[in-house]
Order: structure tokens, then sequence, then C-alpha cells
């Protein structure tokens, strides 16, 4: 319209429209606009002010689930915080003190692995530095680390105490941390024991399930055959004295068939076989009793040896073996429940009998059918040893339970043949940089030697490993400090609960869980499951840095339960924080008058998810403008078994419940193919590189476009198409600012609208019922979508291109002009709050432009719609309306495609219509106007043929035709009345009457 800007009158006509006038750049610059936005932010400190503004209003609490502090952050850390943010800003403009902490995770193995890594650098020795010296250079690390990813966050948009975090090093969390783990201890819940436990060579320290990964390992494996003992042949042979009748006369019968026969296991850890104590059956499989008849090998079976199987593997199991067999009989439950078998490698020492346990783990999907029994290297195997104590000592079967291998991974005297007797030293299972040791090969040379080897192979599978170190664990025994799952807690019981009812850590957990809403729904099943099924919680660790284990124990592991001692204890943790129990003189300063007294001071520090899941007391309790319990936890789902876990066991010991009230879940981000981002595959994506080059609305804008309950894929095409979409909504917000440049703010009722403006406040009103559901329910894409299609589809390619005619050549005073700006500015301000928890930078941006004196529009809460802008009438009337807007707009496009026409306002079509209910839609409605022709006719008749149709417009069809008349030299409408006014003869009346009141208003220069 500002092209042809010389008139027959001398008038500029350009200048007498109300064109859009802003100065927000159509391009948004946000690498360079962010940081100034920040710096803002961090100026007026917006953070207080959100504060003080939301006083009086309810609190919401999203609590923090704390990172790790060593090293920058990566995408995952970008779409976690970015996630907590918008649930945060949606809520405080929702009418809610939506206040937000961040917090760190300070302690554990990975802060103290870095400073040992410079130790030996320096060629320090850890072991010849104070351990408060050591602690307090991991403080200083993390604390640098901290600093750094504050900034990080901040430049992401978070907006949190920063000036106040949490940190579990923080002295009043370490005692906070102590005293958790206290209560844990006086409610008898703390105790030591002895279990296998998954153990990291490389690390020197016991790992939880929450700190492994599983990776893929090949691992040896092999057949072992378990010659039926001398005690049941001896059994067998005499007259039943030495044992039941009832077993005898189960055994007698097989006395001549199952003599010199061998019980077969499968292992894929040949290294734990000198920790052998039982086999495992199931008396649900079917077994049976094999003889070779012919072999193949150079060792293992030869013709006439007599073995058991499982019926549904022995196949595939003399295959694989090379031997030829012949099934001869059936082998019982029953039977197997007598059988004593003698250990493979008896003449090196293990001269104990090796008794048959019935367990449910036992399957016939692999291996044998027998499962190799090592309680020293499994839970599995441990829990059916210690199950059957009882059985096993009535039998005469010793029940220690042995500690084959040490820290370092080298076999102990446990392990006779393997360990410091053998010639050159101890056998090793894994060395210091997680590589296999020879172990394996020296039990399986062994076995070879006994004649006790079946078969051999390997097996590529998934097997855990450290995810600090990322080399493999082993399980070993080993004296741990532990909380019960399953001791009933007298005096801790839930609210409600009922006499009769079991009172544990497990039970409060489920039921915990039963009470915790969780989104995506499924996570609840994956916590229960694990919590169903996890053994007693592993809390020591045997590292440094970290708050101790800070109990006094007696030798044989009684806890010390004293009340004076554990005050002193927490007075020098909140003064000193616990470096104070490393200090010369503690266990004197902390025992007192008890200090003579046979307690031992543990020096085992605690498990670091102990530290994260007490995250809650001091923070969400101690702190004034935080509550307990949390609204929300929000983490990837891998936290399941991490925070989620850690934090629900924490609270549930010591409190009943968990410390939150709903648990939202993350998937993981990969790369673009699908793969896993990796440095090697050089496919991952720094949330620095895409801020720095895009911004990070581009980020924020991906986070709530993508289907974060699931895994995501970030790339440069995914950014590329967030940097698109963001360019639309970006424009649209432009055009309304312009556009807006020129609203007074003049108000017309709602009776007074046009139907179009209606539409439009219906529209809103649809969307503020999706939106607010939208952020009850955390689903953001919803959100997003919908906003984004509402402002190019309904907005930008329909509302504002009808009226922009009408927005711009309007006389000042023309209702359709007025009642138009004043929905604009609805408009701005909906979609601008609606968007700003996501959009937090580009929104800020634009609302300071259209209100250049507020302070941010994060202070601001989301518009009241009004009930009454409902009208489902109006959009179904309307929405035929469209369809027949859609054929006409169709039918222009081919014509200005094929050059008949420059512009819409160059056409006059005919519009064809026979079904009547979209004839009723447009009945008296401008026509023209919505499909922006200078002239349009309506005919209730089936259209001529070559007329334009689409699918989704049926019974329409379009004949265009150009319009007649002359070319409005303001307007551009080209119609037959152009230069009926003398005054301005160039123009159609509308413009000359809309001329005349800008004259009148000494708002029309030549």
């Amino acid at each position: 319209m500002t092209d042809d800007t010389k008139t027959d009158t001398g008038i500029d006509y350009s200048k007498t429209l109300f064109l859009p006038q802003t100065d927000f750049p159509m391009r948004g610059g946000l690498p360079k606009k962010e940081p100034e936005i920040v710096a803002r932010w961090n100026e007026l400190d917006l953070y207080k002010k959100l504060r003080e503004d939301a006083k009086d209003r309810p609190l919401h609490v999203l609590h923090d689930g704390p990172p790790y502090a060593n090293g920058n952050i990566h995408i995952g850390h970008a779409l976690n915080k970015i996630l907590k943010d918008v649930i945060t800003r949606s809520f405080q403009m929702r009418g809610f003190n939506s206040n937000y902490v961040p917090g760190w995770d300070c302690h554990g193995l990975p802060i103290e692995w870095k400073i040992e890594e410079q130790y030996r650098a320096k060629g320090k020795n850890k072991d010849e530095v104070p351990i408060n010296e050591f602690r307090k250079e991991c403080r200083d690390f993390a604390a640098h680390w901290i600093e750094v990813q504050s900034e990080e966050f901040k430049r992401l948009g978070v907006i949190g105490d920063f000036d106040k975090p949490y940190t579990t090093m923080n002295y009043h969390a370490e005692a906070r941390i102590a005293g958790e783990l206290l209560k844990f201890a006086m409610s008898g819940q703390l105790y030591r024991g002895s279990k296998p436990i998954m153990w990291s060579v490389v690390e020197r320290t016991a790992l939880a399930e929450a700190e492994v990964e599983y990776q893929d390992y090949e691992s040896d494996t092999i057949w072992v055959k378990f010659p039926i003992g001398t005690n049941t042949r001896v059994f067998l042979e005499g007259d039943g004295a030495t044992s039941s009748r009832d077993k005898f006369e189960v055994l007698k019968p097989l006395a001549a068939k199952i003599a010199d026969a061998s019980i077969v296991i499968w292992t894929t850890t040949p290294w734990t076989i000198p920790g052998n104590r039982a086999i495992a059956f199931s008396p649900r499989i079917s077994y049976g009793l094999y003889e070779v008849t012919s072999a193949e090998n150079d060792f293992g079976p030869q013709p006439g040896e007599k073995l058991i199987f499982a019926d549904a593997l022995a196949e595939e199991s003399f295959e694989k073996a090379k031997l030829g067999f012949e099934r001869k009989m059936d082998v019982t439950a029953e039977m197997l429940s007598a059988m004593t078998c003698a250990h493979p490698l008896a003449d090196l020492g293990y001269d104990f009998p090796v008794p048959l346990l019935a367990g449910d783990h036992v399957t016939d999907d692999a291996g044998t059918g027998f499962v190799h029994t090592a309680p020293s290297h499994g839970r599995e195997d441990f829990d059916a040893w210690v199950g059957s104590v009882v059985e096993l000592e009535k039998r005469g079967v010793p029940t220690d339970i042995p500690f084959p291998v040490d820290d370092a991974g080298y076999y102990t005297k446990d392990a006779p043949g393997f360990g410091p007797d053998r010639e050159g030293g101890p056998a090793r299972v894994i060395d210091d940089k997680g590589k296999k040791g020879d172990a394996n090969k020296s039990v399986i040379a062994a076995l070879i030697e006994a004649n006790a080897l079946f078969a051999r192979g390997r097996l590529k599978h998934t097997y855990p490993h450290s995810w600090r170190s990322k080399k493999p664990v082993i399980f070993r025994n080993t004296p741990q400090w532990f909380v019960s799952m399953d001791k009933d807690l007298e005096g801790y019981g839930l609210s409600g609960r009922e006499p009769a009812q079991t009172d544990t850590l497990r039970s409060r957990a489920l039921a915990a869980i039963d009470a915790t809403r969780f989104v995506p729904a499924a996570g609840q099943n994956r916590l229960r499951a694990m919590i169903e099924d996890r053994p007693d919680w592993v809390l020591s660790r045997q590292r440094a840095w970290g708050v101790p284990i800070c109990v006094f124990a007696s030798e044989d592991g009684e806890v010390l339960k004293d009340e004076e001692v554990n005050r002193r204890i927490l007075e020098a943790f909140e003064a000193e924080g616990a470096d104070a129990w490393f200090a010369e003189g503690a266990r004197e300063r902390f025992l007192g008058d008890r200090a003579g007294e046979d307690w031992q001071m543990v020096r085992d520090i605690l498990d670091v998810w102990f530290d994260s899941g007490s995250t809650h007391t001091f923070t969400l309790e101690d702190r004034d403008d935080m509550k307990w319990p949390a609204d929300i936890y929000l983490e990837g789902s891998d936290q399941h078994r991490g925070w989620f876990h850690s934090s629900l066991l924490e609270s549930c010991g010591t409190r009943g419940r968990a410390p939150y009230d709903a648990v939202i879940t993350h998937g993981f981000t990969m790369a673009e193919d699908g793969r896993k981002m990796s440095k090697s595959l050089n496919n991952q994506v720094f949330p620095q590189d895409v801020m720095a080059q895009s911004g990070a609305d581009i980020l924020r804008l991906w986070v709530m476009t993508t289907d974060y309950w699931e895994d995501q894929r970030l790339g440069k095409s995914v950014i590329q198409t967030n940097i698109d979409s963001y360019r639309k909504i970006r424009n649209t917000t432009r055009w309304m600012l312009g556009t807006l440049a020129h609203d007074e703010g003049q108000q017309v009722p709602l009776t007074d609208m046009p139907e179009l403006e209606r539409l439009m406040l219906h529209r809103l009103a649809e969307l503020d019922q999706l939106v607010r559901t939208g952020y009850d329910n955390f689903d953001f894409k919803r959100i997003s979508r919908a906003l984004t299609d509402f402002m190019v589809l309904d907005l930008s390619a329909f509302y504002f291109d009808i009226r922009k005619d009408a927005l711009y050549c309007d006389a000042p005073s023309s209702k359709r002009r007025l009642a138009a700006l004043q929905v604009v500015r609805t408009l701005f301000d909906a979609c601008v709050k609606w968007l700003a928890p996501m959009l937090c930078f580009t929104c800020e941006e634009a609302w300071l432009e259209r209100h250049p004196d507020a302070v941010s529009v994060h202070l601001e809460q989301f518009p009241t719609i009004p009930a009454e802008w409902r009208d489902d009438e109006l959009a179904a009337k309307w929405k035929k309306v469209r369809q027949v807007r859609r054929a006409v707009t169709g039918a222009l496009e081919i014509e200005r495609k094929d050059k008949r026409i420059g512009s819409s306002l160059e056409a006059a079509p005919t519009v064809y219509i026979t079904e009547p209910s979209l004839a009723d839609a447009i009945a008296g409605l401008d026509m023209a106007e919505i499909c922006i022709t200078s002239d349009i006719t309506i005919r209730t008749e089936d259209a001529p043929e070559g007329a334009y149709r689409m699918a989704d417009a049926p019974g329409v069809g379009v004949l265009p035709t150009l319009a007649e008349g002359r070319k409005c030299a303001r307007s551009w409408k080209v119609t037959p009345d152009v230069g009926s006014d003398p005054e301005f003869p160039d123009v159609t009346p509308r413009d000359a009457d809309a001329l005349r009141e800008l004259k009148a208003a000494g708002r029309l220069t030549a």
C-alpha cells in the first residue's frame, strides 16, 4: 500500500495510513540481546521482586534435584533446568508464590577422583596428606563449579535464588545429613552387615544400583561338573542311619545309577567358582540323568560319564561340548533336594559339601537348569544361602560365608590355590584400570586339571559398570553399613496404620508411591517395581570426601545410641562442618565420659545418594521461603533409581511419607539420528554453542515443543526447525506491537464488536482453558503447538490478514478499527503472558517494548478471560465461513501463480455455493473483506465447468474474474466508485471519509 506515493491530489497517502511502527526488530539477535536481559534482571533483582510481589500468595515449590558440581553444563542440564524454570514461572503467573531454590550435590567420588588425578600429576600421595586438607581441596573444587554452573543456568533464563542456593557441603547441610543418619541409627534401621554388594575395584568403593550403568561386555562362560558328593554316596551305601529314613528311601533306588554322576552348572563368572557353596535348582523344571555316548573334545566328559541336566537345555549343552548322549531316567525335585555334591576343586582345599537348594530364581531359559551359588558374589545367591541356614546346619553343612576377593580385586586366603598361597601371588579378577585380571584363566585351568570342565565359551551380554569410571564392577561380600528395608518400625508408623499392618521402610515407601502423582503415569509402576525388589540400602562408601557415617560401634557392630553423644556431633558439624569428624581428638571430643569404653569410630562416608535424599530437610524444612513436602520433584527418568528413590526412602524412614506430592520425569536427549550423543561420534550438542549461535529461547522452544517425557532428539535440523517456528512467533508479535503503536486504549463493548473480533475473543477463551490445563498437566508441547498454530494460522494468516485494511485505512473513529485495535491489544497481552514462561527473553523484550515503564512481564499474571467471550455457536458458523474463504484463496493463488493477477485486490470472483449450511453461514457477511478481494459475487447454484473446487469445501466452486473500476491510491482496492468524492478524486469514499477526519484533526499533510 505504500508504493504509489504520488497522487492526483499531491498527498502522500502512505503517511495517512496507520502502518505498523515498532523498534522491536524482526531479527531477534538473541545471542546479544539475551545477556543484556539477564544483566537487567540481575540489576533490578528480579528474583527478590518476584518474592515480594507474591509474598501473600500460597507457596508452590518445585524442589531442585541437585546437579553435580564438577563441570560445565551439558544439554541434559539445559533440558532439565528449562523445564523447571517454565514450571516455576507458570505457577508464579497463575496466582502462586512459586519459589525456586537451585541446589548442588558436592560430595562424592567424581570430585575426589579429580583431586587425586591432580595429586598424581604432581607426584603427591593422597595418603600422606592430612584428610581435612584433602577435603578442603575437594570443597574448593566444588565451589568453583557451582559458580560456573550458576552463570550458565542464568544464561538459560533460569530465575532462582542463586545468591543463596543449597549445597550438600554447606555446614548446616552436613549437620542435617548427619542428623538424618542418626535418626536411622537411633530407630534401629541402621545396621552393619556382610552382604555381596557391587564393588568398583578401580575406585575402591561400594556402589549403589543408582551408580552403575549397564554396558556390553564379553564374558568367559564355563559349564562345570559338580560330582555327587561323598556324603550322598556314603548315605546311599549305608542303611540310612546317618540321615532321615525318608531321604534314604528316596535316594536308595538311585544308588547304582547316580554313582559317579555329576550335576552341571553354567556361569559367566568363572572367577566366582572358589566362592561356590551350593547349587540351586527349581522344582518347576524337568531334569534328567544323561550318559555320554561319544566325545570329540580334548578335555571334559568321556563316554560312560553320567550328568544331570534340565531336559530343556541338555541337547544344546551336549552339542556345545561336542558330545553324544543318551537320557537314562528322570531326576525329580525330591531326589535333588536330598543330594549333596562335592566342590569340583576339592583337592585344592575346597573340601566341604555343596548342597542342592530349591530356588525360585532358577529357570531353564539358558545354561543347564542349575545355578552355581556363591553367596559371596550375588544377591540371589546370598538370599538362597541365608534362607537355608537352618536346614544346612541340620545337614551338617558349614554356613560361614567366605570373603574370597579383596577390595583390590585379588583373591584372599578364602580362595585356596588362587590367593596368597599361590605361587607368584594371588590371582586378580579386575585390575586398577578395569581390565580383566588372570582370575578366570587360573580357575579354568584348575578346573581342566581336575577334570571338572564340561565345556567353555564366550558370551556378549550387558554387565554392570561404574557410571563414573565406565569400568566393570564385581559383586563381593564385604562388611558395610545398611538401612533395613524390612525391619518393623514400631513408634514410627504411618498415620492411620492398622495395628495388624506391617510397618517397614518398604511398606511405607510403597504406600507413599501410591499417594504420589506421577507424570507420566508410567513412572509410578517403575518406581514401585524398584522398591518392591530392592535389597537393603548400602550406605557406606570407603572414601574421604563426604559426610561420615558418624556413629560409634562395638566390635560386633552394635551402634552406640546416646543422645548426648549425638548432640555433640551435630553441634560440631553445624559449626565446623563434617570435617570435625576427621579432626584430631574427635573420638574423645564426641564420646566425652564414654571415651574409655570400647567404641570404635566408623571411618566410612555416606553414599552421596543419602546426601541428596536428605536435601528436603535442610531446604524444604529449614528455609522460611520453602515448604515441606514439595509440590514437585522433576528429574530425568534415571532418577527413579536415584534421587526420587533415595529421597523417598530417606523421608519415609524418618517422616513416614514422601517429601513430594508429584514426580515428573523427562527422557534423555539423543542425537538427530537417534544414537546416543558421544564425543567419539562427534554428535554432541552443547547448550553453550546453541546459545552463542541462536539464543537460549531457541533451546527453550525446543524443550517446549518436544515430547520431553520420552527421549528427544537434537541436532542442526531440529534447531533450524525451531528457529523457523520462532521467527513466525516473533514476526506475529512484532506486527501486533507495530499495530498497537496507534492504539489509544479505546474500549468497544462486546455487543458492538463485529463477528470477526468476537470470534477472536472466543478463540482466546478456548485457548485460556487449554493453556491453563496444559500447564497444570505439564503438557508443554500441547501449549506451544496450540499457541504457535494460533499465532501463525488464526492470527497472521487469517485475522490480521483480513483486518490490515481496516487497521491501516479506516478513519480514526471507525468502530471496526477501534474494535480491532482492542482485540489486538487483548491478543498481545494474552499471547505474550502465556508464552512468557516458555520464551522468557523474547516475551520480556516484547512486553517492555509495549510497556516501557513496566518492570517485567514475569511479574504479571495470566489474563483473566471473561466467560461471555466463549461463543461456540459463532465458532461453528465461522468454521464454515473459513471453508468458503479457503476455496476462494485457493483459486486466487492459482491466478497469482499464473500471473493473471498481482494481488487478491485485483480480483472480484464469483462464488457458487450449493451446500445450504455454507450459504447460511456467510449470509450477511462482507465476503470481499473476508477474502481480501475488491468485490465478490455469491450465487447459490451449481458452478460452471472449469470453476475451482477443493475437497475441504464441498459444494463450493469459484470462478475468478478481474475487478472492475479504478485502483484506489490509498487502499489499492479496485472499485467503480473511486473518484466519486470530488475532494479526494483518487480514493474510495471510505478512504475519502478517513482523509477528511485526519484533515480535521490536523493530521493530513501534503
